[in-house]
C-alpha cells in the first residue's frame, strides 16, 4: 500500500487526483464542524448518550450528536441506494433499465437522488419531532410560543441541504477524485470518530495508568481482525472452465484454460448493512417519534441493540441476506449458459443442466462460509470491545470506536483503493507494443 502510494505521486495526473479527492472530502469534514441555527448541541449530546443512538452518530464521524450541516451525511443516499437495489429486483421498467447501459443507469441514479431526497426530509422531520427539547429558536417573535414551526422547518431544509451536498461531493470525488465517493466519505467518517474515542481514551489514561493495557490490547485486537478481514476478503474459489479447439476457415481457436472467481465474501458488508438496518428501524422509528413510551421500553428492553434476542435475529438475518445477495451477484443458471455458449466446460461436469448445478452447488457451500464470517465479525469484535472498555468503572468506548460493519468498510474501501491506484498506475507506465 505505501509502495502504491509512492509510485501514484510520482505520476502527475494520478497526483492531482489524489489531492482533489483530499481537497474534497476535507470540504466534508468542514461542514461536519458547521452548527446548525436553532438546535442545542450541548442537549443533542446528552441525548446521543444512550448507545443505539452512538451507533448512529458514529456513521456519520460524530456530526449527528454535534447537530452540524451534515447531521444526516450520506445515509439517505445509502438507503436510496439499497431500496432502489431491491426494487429492481421486483420491478421489471427498473429492470429493464438497468440492463440498456450507462443510459439506464444514469437514469436509475437519478431516481436514486429523489429517493434520497425524500429519506433525508423524513429523517429530517423525525429529528426535529424526536428531539424537539434540542431546539432553541434563534427568531425572536418564537420565544412564547410552544412549536416553533418555522425553526422547526428551516432546520429540516438545512438538513436535506446538507445531506444533498454530502451526496454530491462523493459524487464528484467519484468523477474526479480516486476510488468511490460515497465509500470514502463513509471511511472518513469511521475513522474520525474512532480518532475521537481514541483521543478521550488517552485522556482517560492520565487519571489511570492501568488504562493503558486496555488501549494496548484493543489495537491488537483491531490488527489482528483486519489481518482476517484481509485473508477472507482476497479468499476465492477458481472454478477450471476448459474451451475446446474450433477451427474456422484456416484458423483455430479456443483450446485455453481459464477458471471463474467465486469470492468467499463476494457480498461484502451489505449482509450485516441489511441485518442491522432491518432491525435498528422499529427502535429508531420509535426514539424518534415515540421516546419513553411502553412500547418503546419494551422494545429496547427486550429486542434492541446489545440484547440477547437482538443478537441472535442478527445472526440469522445475516444469514438470510447473505445468500440472498449472493443470488443477486451470481447466478448459475446464466454462466452455464455462457459457457456452453463459447463451446466451453469445467472438466468432469457435463455442459447444461450439470453445470448449472454444480456451479451453484459450489456456490451455496462458499456462501455458508462467508455468512458465517460475517457472523463472527458481527458478534465477536463487539464483546471483546466491550469487555477491553470497561475497566476499574471507566468506560472508554472502544464499542462505538468500531462497529462491525465499520470493520469491514474500512478495510474493503481501503483494499478498493488500492486496486485503484495500482490499474490507474500501470496505465499511465504502458508504453505499448510500439515504441
Amino acid at each position: 500500500m505505501l509502495e502504491t502510494l509512492k509510485n501514484a505521486f510520482k505520476t502527475k495526473e494520478i497526483r492531482v487526483k489524489i489531492f482533489l479527492t483530499l481537497a474534497l472530502l476535507l470540504v466534508y469534514r468542514v461542514g461536519c464542524y458547521i452548527p446548525v441555527p436553532g438546535f442545542s448541541a450541548e442537549a443533542m449530546a446528552e441525548v446521543f448518550q444512550d448507545d443505539f443512538l452512538s451507533i448512529l452518530t458514529s456513521m456519520s464521524g460524530g456530526s449527528l450528536s454535534s447537530a452540524t450541516l451534515f447531521s444526516l451525511g450520506i445515509l439517505p443516499f445509502i438507503n436510496a441506494f439499497i431500496i432502489m437495489q431491491l426494487l429492481t429486483l421486483v420491478i421489471p421498467k427498473l429492470e429493464k433499465l438497468s440492463k440498456e447501459g450507462d443510459a439506464g443507469r444514469r437514469k436509475i441514479t437519478q431516481i436514486t437522488r429523489y429517493v434520497a431526497l425524500v429519506l433525508a426530509a423524513v429523517q429530517g422531520i423525525g429529528i426535529v419531532v424526536g428531539w424537539r427539547n434540542a431546539i432553541t429558536s434563534p427568531f425572536s417573535f418564537e420565544a412564547g410560543w410552544d412549536a416553533p414551526y418555522l425553526t422547526m422547518a428551516s432546520i429540516i431544509l438545512i438538513l436535506m441541504a446538507g445531506s444533498t451536498m454530502v451526496m454530491w461531493l462523493g459524487e464528484r470525488i467519484t468523477e474526479y477524485g480516486i476510488g468511490n465517493g460515497t465509500s470514502l466519505i463513509i471511511f472518513v467518517g469511521i475513522i474520525s470518530q474512532a480518532g475521537t474515542m481514541m483521543g478521550e481514551a488517552f485522556v482517560m489514561v492520565g487519571e489511570s495508568w492501568t488504562l493503558i493495557w486496555n488501549i494496548i490490547g484493543f489495537i491488537l485486537v483491531v490488527i489482528a481482525i483486519f489481518v482476517f478481514i484481509v485473508f477472507i476478503d482476497l479468499s476465492e474459489r477458481r472454478v477450471t472452465v476448459q474451451y475446446a479447439k474450433q477451427i474456422k476457415g484456416n484458423k483455430m481457436y479456443g483450446g485455453q484454460t481459464t477458471y471463474i472467481p467465486i469470492r468467499v465474501n463476494g457480498s461484502g458488508v451489505m449482509p450485516i448493512i441489511f441485518a442491522s438496518s432491518l432491525l435498528m428501524f422499529p427502535q429508531m422509528i420509535m426514539a424518534l417519534f415515540a421516546p419513553g413510551t411502553e412500547a418503546y421500553v419494551w422494545y429496547s428492553t427486550y429486542m434492541g441493540s446489545g440484547t440477547a434476542v437482538y443478537y441472535v435475529l442478527l445472526a440469522l438475518f445475516i444469514l438470510f441476506f447473505s445468500y440472498f445477495y449472493a443470488q443477486i451477484q451470481f447466478n448459475p443458471e446464466d454462466v452455464s449458459k455462457n459457457i456452453q455458449q463459447y463451446g466451453g466446460f469445467i472438466p468432469g461436469i457435463r455442459p447444461g443442466k450439470y453445470t448449472s448445478d454444480f456451479l451453484k452447488k459450489i456456490s451455496n457451500r462458499i456462501t455458508l462460509f462467508g455468512a458465517l464470517f460475517l457472523m463472527v465479525i458481527a458478534l465477536v469484535p463487539t464483546f471483546i470491545f466491550d469487555a477491553l472498555s470497561t475497566a476499574g468503572g471507566a468506560s472508554l468506548g472502544f464499542g462505538n470506536a468500531f462497529s462491525a460493519t465499520g470493520l469491514l468498510i474500512v478495510v474493503s474501501v481501503a483494499l478498493e483503493l488500492n486496486k485503484q491506484l495500482e490499474s490507474q498506475i500501470m496505465m499511465k507506465h504502458y508504453k505499448g507494443f510500439l515504441k
